[in-house]
């Protein structure tokens, strides 16, 4: 809700909301906090990676970049995942080869396909991990889950958007944040995507990778500098915009896209007279329409404080076993 970012003093009306929302959410995390209700211990380390506000902050770069990372190290990890998005018949689900976002998701079906390391989704995140812990991995990080407090996490990360940060400040539905700032002062590590960083932050950038045929890629690659149509259906899809642009493209038309929506027919029909390029996530849910499609994918770049952080966090827990 752009609104959030623009303050509008309209917003206020939706002040007690707010205040309802955030005695909710608190009554909820202290009844898990004091043993309440039932919190899950997986038998092996979990990693949340999560953020404060709603909509898209760049979570799935990150997780990929861990998956990798993690497997560097030795472990065996795989992902969990609320699969929003999707709609299965049977939960937990254990992604395969043939599953698609309209079952999983668009972002667990991306992990999947790019990764290649086991990747569950389900509603309950604890079901989830009882399902992974059974796949043989020996390490779980959860795409999401932040306030998914029926989950015990050993590892949390917060991916923060550099340029929108929080909005307004305030919680939902009045602003965007699920949790108030003070939560950032009980996790592992805020990671900030692309920059301003605050103190304490680390930054994440994005590397863009060669252009891939979508589909059946039946155009030629377009060279930087030439016209193109872009589409990104993502949290920030302005973002998206500024790194073709930094690639030398032009955009001739943009569309932003709703997170985790497809195109639309019409809209489509509007962007056939040139190449249209599109985000890695908008590639997984594409059912085709033109002939000239092409994603970017990109990968996250990290300091090796991060890493560093990570390394001493996962020492801890195995001295801690």
């Amino acid at each position: 809700m752009e609104a959030w970012y623009r303050t509008p003093t309209w917003l206020w009306l939706l002040l007690p909301f707010s205040l309802l929302f955030g005695l909710v959410a608190e009554v909820r995390r202290r009844l898990f906090k004091w043993g309440l209700k039932p919190v899950y211990r997986a038998p092996v380390p979990v990693i949340i990676v999560g953020n404060l506000s709603v909509g898209g902050n760049g979570k799935t770069p990150l997780v990929v970049w861990l998956v990798e990372w993690l497997r560097e190290q030795g472990y065996r990890p795989g992902v969990i995942s609320r699969g929003y998005g999707g709609k299965s018949e049977a939960y937990p689900l254990q992604l395969a080869d043939d599953t698609g976002p309209e079952q999983a998701g668009d972002e667990p079906v991306l992990i999947y396909r790019r990764c290649g390391c086991p990747v569950v989704v389900a509603p309950d995140r604890a079901a989830a991990a009882r399902q992974l812990v059974t796949l043989g991995v020996d390490i779980i990080i959860s795409d999401d889950g932040l306030q998914h407090y029926g989950l015990a996490r050993d590892i949390e990360l917060v991916v923060v958007d550099g340029q929108r940060r929080f909005g307004n400040g305030h919680l939902l539905p009045m602003g965007p944040l699920r949790e108030g700032r003070w939560r950032l002062g009980q996790v592992t590590g805020v990671v900030n995507n692309g920059g301003p960083v605050a103190p304490g932050e680390y930054l994440m950038t994005l590397a863009p990778g060669e252009l891939n045929a979508v589909g059946a890629g039946q155009g030629q690659r377009p060279p930087a500098g030439s016209p193109v149509h872009a589409m990104a259906g993502i949290g920030n899809p302005g973002r998206f915009f500024t790194t073709l642009e930094q690639q030398g493209f032009v955009l001739d038309r943009q569309l932003a896209l709703a997170d985790h929506r497809g195109i639309a027919s019409e809209a489509l029909a509007a962007v056939q007279s040139r190449p249209l390029l599109m985000t890695e996530k908008d590639a997984v849910k594409w059912r085709g329409g033109h002939d000239n499609a092409w994603f970017l994918p990109v990968d996250a770049r990290l300091p090796g404080e991060f890493e560093q952080l990570l390394l001493t966090r996962l020492k801890e827990l195995h001295h801690g076993h």
